[in-house]
């Protein structure tokens, strides 16, 4: 979900091609939780294998993923790890919500509303450990790397793109900002087609974004407490608006006895737990695990895997090792 940030900020939409040859830092929760909302049936149902395993996060995955590469891109994959305790009530509001989806959604199979069925089955997305274990081992067949956080996968992407690692996070949500990426990417791996309009990826440039907003990062942190974040409700009738004009007069102060433990949510994002120990290497992929893992495993068209390594053999990503 992340935070709001949306009305503040400047967007440019941007080509593919402009990609090439840099390396983004890609928040996997974030990515897999879109395939699984958008990859599916026509009744709303999730793709599955003969043994009834899910399959949208794979797909999306394998397939979307390789359109980056044809384009040059060279994806690192951030995983999440442990949620600070912050969190917590987050994420047991969320669970609590796809519960009651999950509910109406199997009221709607019942009754044949399919289109009902269409909309509560995008809330009752969930993804198991044996997803993730499979999820790594298909991008690591792909010969890209990936990331264990050891919290938010969001705040890793950002140490990445603010190191030098990345040239920029990517994600759908705007929380990479907020941990100090100074570039973020979305809509990288959408369709290019959204409700009839033609949707491309979308740039923010973070010092840009605080320039004409006239205030630093720690403002912007400030702002993001007023409306709501992960970790908080936020006030009631405090827009992103009203809460720019709050932190542009320095009266944050004034607000944040109605915010619990403002001072400890400002530091989980000026000073977020991240891990410095890993190795960004890409590899040639591994043609015969990938087969094996999508075809022989869960039943994807073999016909299609084989044309969708062909395209990968022409863009081997190894290539542009030099990038560094």
């Amino acid at each position: 979900m992340g935070v709001d940030l949306r009305p503040l900020l400047i967007k440019h939409e941007i080509e593919l091609s402009s990609l090439s040859g840099k390396v983004l830092a890609i928040d996997a929760f974030n990515q897999l939780y879109m395939y699984l909302a958008v990859i599916r049936q026509p009744n709303g149902e999730l793709l599955t294998d003969s043994k009834g395993q899910v399959t949208s996060h794979l797909s999306g995955l394998f397939y979307r993923t390789l359109n980056l590469i044809e384009f040059g891109i060279k994806p690192v994959f951030v995983f999440d790890g442990v949620a600070p305790a912050e969190k917590y009530a987050t994420i047991e509001a969320r669970t609590a919500a796809k519960d009651q989806a999950e509910l109406k959604l199997k009221e709607a199979f019942e009754e044949e509303d399919f289109e009902s069925a269409k909309k509560f089955a995008q809330r009752t997305m969930r993804l198991t450990k044996e997803m993730l274990a499979e999820t790594k081992e298909l991008i690591s067949a792909m010969g890209l790397p990936w990331i264990q956080a050891p919290a938010e996968g969001e705040a890793q992407a950002a140490y990445l793109a603010l190191k030098g690692y990345a040239w920029a996070a990517v994600s759908q949500d705007y929380d990479s900002l907020l941990f100090g990426a100074p570039r973020l990417i979305r809509n990288l791996t959408i369709s290019t087609r959204k409700k009839g309009r033609v949707v491309k990826p979308e740039l923010i440039d973070l010092t840009e974004c605080l320039n004409v907003l006239g205030i630093d990062l720690e403002k912007l942190i400030e702002l993001a407490l007023l409306i709501g974040t992960d970790y908080n409700l936020g006030i009631e009738g405090i827009g992103p608006k009203t809460a720019l004009k709050i932190v542009k007069e320095g009266k944050f102060s004034e607000y944040a006895s109605k915010i619990p433990n403002a001072d400890n949510l400002k530091q989980l994002f000026l000073n977020p737990l991240v891990t410095k120990d890993f190795e960004l290497e890409w590899k040639r992929p591994n043609y015969e695990k990938i087969k094996e893992l999508l075809v022989d495993r869960h039943d994807f068209s073999e016909e299609r895997v084989k044309a969708a390594l062909d395209r990968l053999a022409k863009k081997p990503i190894v290539d542009l090792n030099s990038f560094f």
